[in-house]
């Protein structure tokens, strides 16, 4: 929110988001639909203009043993 912010006071405009979330678990495919949602009436976007991807980090790192998340 507080980034969409910072674009409109300064005049612009987000037409599109693509996100990526790096993550062992929890598996992102069931929260996709309630995540687009959320994204697109924070954005002030339609839902079709967001794409929200998953992907694991092999069990590599902080985010392979399970302790966090990255995008």
């Amino acid at each position: 929110e507080h980034a969409a912010k910072l674009v409109r006071e300064r005049g612009g405009r987000i037409a599109n988001a693509d996100i990526t979330l790096i993550c062992e678990a929890p598996r992102v495919g069931p929260h996709r639909a309630a995540m687009t949602e959320a994204l697109s009436a924070m954005l002030g976007i339609a839902p079709e203009r967001i794409s929200i991807k998953a992907t694991t980090n092999e069990k590599l790192g902080f985010v392979g043993r399970g302790e966090g998340i990255a995008a």
